[in-house]
């Protein structure tokens, strides 16, 4: 069932609380064990008796809210209280944490039961889910290939149905690349809708961001209306709530501008059969009354590539080097989250307001292409899902990658911009290995994005609808 159906099932008494529990516990225990998706698994015990006191609340004519009594697991990188937030490195406390984030504390209080978490590179570094603490996480369609990440874990139990939405975070894809590598949804949200006021800095931070991931858009939607709203603690955040997200995603297309940007005219390498399948995919879009025009950025994409190092060098290195200070650190995180500390080092504050400078230009060459496009689209991926054994692509399409995240340029555009953007399922290549399209909005246009995911979802439903084997 898809999440909301769930939730009516429940409200309505026609399933229990704990009849649902049961459901998604066998599922875990058939599924997960090969697929590693989720950590920290709460005792089933005491997972069956919050779901006991969520029926006796039901009984008494109290709901939370449309999540009440469905199964939640927060990605490991998001505190929720009494359970620990690994970010999947040896070198972070192994006491729970003491309370809730914001993003899993807006979750509780519409009544989802925290069972447990879903795995994640270390620090979150990195689109392949693996770590020293629990393991890699295998893909949904295929366990001898990646995940993707770094929501891998969420995107892989949502693929499995171990649980029935999930959230994620997302800086350079972390949302867009495992969604698409497990064909489900995966969204960005707008730079500001989903704050997180639990973090060092909150004025300049913006590049990751928190939000939902789902098996249908109104899912998806839906449990953005949750997360989503303004908290003072986070001064930049957007001065709206999330119930406008709740609301029908039912829209006319007719007349909506897709702009379609490829490979960047050659710019990014890509390996054989993700631009077909992703033009596949764009056809179908169009026949819910889309047109499609092949389109660019406006600006270099190498101009834009150097300026988001120096930000990536800013942020991910000062995240990596709180932990610099620990006796023999190097020897207990992995190379790239150790090539991140080191890369920002040296960082001027003048180096770091020049990126600004070109970010704030590519920003305004993205406005210029909205003059044109409703929604610009672009694949989330460049290559298919590799070997599970491997640490990061080292070529595309023969082309050498000169960092470990190198292979996944095709994500940081709606980053680097502050705009929403959908992974939506794309399709799949011979080997039966899923691929993801990006749809991208306008700043701060996350409900028209919804919806234009909404109408390409309706008009797929035969490729929408595959489950991965043994589903």
């Amino acid at each position: 069932m898809s999440a909301l159906a769930l939730s009516k099932a429940i409200q309505s008494k026609q399933v229990s609380c704990r009849e649902v529990m049961q459901a998604y516990l066998r599922q875990i225990e058939t599924h997960n064990p090969a697929s590693n998706a989720i950590v920290s698994l709460a005792a089933p015990e005491a997972i069956l008796a919050q779901a006991d006191e969520h029926d006796a609340q039901l009984a008494r004519g109290q709901s939370m809210g449309w999540m009440h009594g469905l199964p939640q697991a927060v990605k490991d990188l998001a505190d929720v209280a009494s359970f620990r937030t690994s970010q999947g490195s040896p070198l972070t406390p192994h006491t729970p944490a003491s309370k809730d984030g914001l993003m899993a504390a807006r979750m509780r209080a519409a009544g989802c039961i925290m069972i447990g978490k879903t795995n994640t590179p270390e620090f979150g570094l990195g689109s392949h889910t693996f770590n020293e603490v629990f393991g890699a996480t295998r893909n949904a369609w295929d366990p001898t290939k990646s995940a993707g990440g770094s929501s891998g874990g969420a995107a892989v139990a949502l693929a499995q149905r171990m649980l029935p939405v999930a959230d994620g975070s997302d800086f350079m894809g972390s949302l867009r690349n495992p969604a698409g590598w497990n064909h489900v949804f995966g969204m960005r949200p707008s730079q500001g809708r989903v704050p997180k006021p639990s973090v060092p800095d909150v004025f300049i931070a913006q590049l990751t961001t928190e939000g939902p991931m789902a098996r249908t858009v109104s899912d998806m939607a839906m449990l953005l209306s949750t997360q989503a709203g303004y908290d003072a603690r986070a001064p930049l955040s957007i001065h709206e709530n999330g119930t406008a997200f709740a609301q029908s995603l039912e829209a006319n297309m007719k007349g909506k501008r897709v702009g379609w940007l490829g490979n960047l005219n050659g710019y990014l390498p890509m390996e054989s059969g993700v631009l077909e399948v992703c033009q596949d995919a764009l056809k179908v879009l169009e026949t819910t009354g889309c047109s499609v025009d092949t389109t660019h950025l406006g600006m270099q994409p190498e101009e834009i590539w150097d300026a988001w190092l120096v930000w990536r060098k800013a942020l991910a290195g000062a995240n990596t080097g709180a932990y610099a200070q620990l006796p023999n650190w190097r020897e207990k995180v992995k190379a790239e989250a150790q090539w991140e500390y080191d890369q920002s080092i040296n960082l001027s504050g003048n180096q770091l307001m020049k990126a600004s400078a070109t970010r704030t230009r590519f920003y305004q060459s993205m406005l210029t292409s909205f003059e044109s496009f409703d929604v610009l689209a672009i694949p989330s991926a460049q290559i298919w899902p590799f070997d599970i054994k491997e640490r990061w692509p080292k070529s595309i399409a023969g082309r050498s990658m000169d960092t470990y995240h190198r292979w996944m340029e095709v994500v940081l555009y709606p980053t680097f911009a502050g705009l929403p953007a959908i992974s939506v399922p794309a399709g799949f290549n011979a080997q039966g290995l899923p691929m993801g399209l990006q749809l991208i909005g306008k700043p701060k246009g996350d409900f028209e994005l919804l919806q234009v995911a909404h109408a390409y979802e309706m008009a797929a439903q035969d490729l929408i609808q595959k489950r991965p084997p043994g589903i």
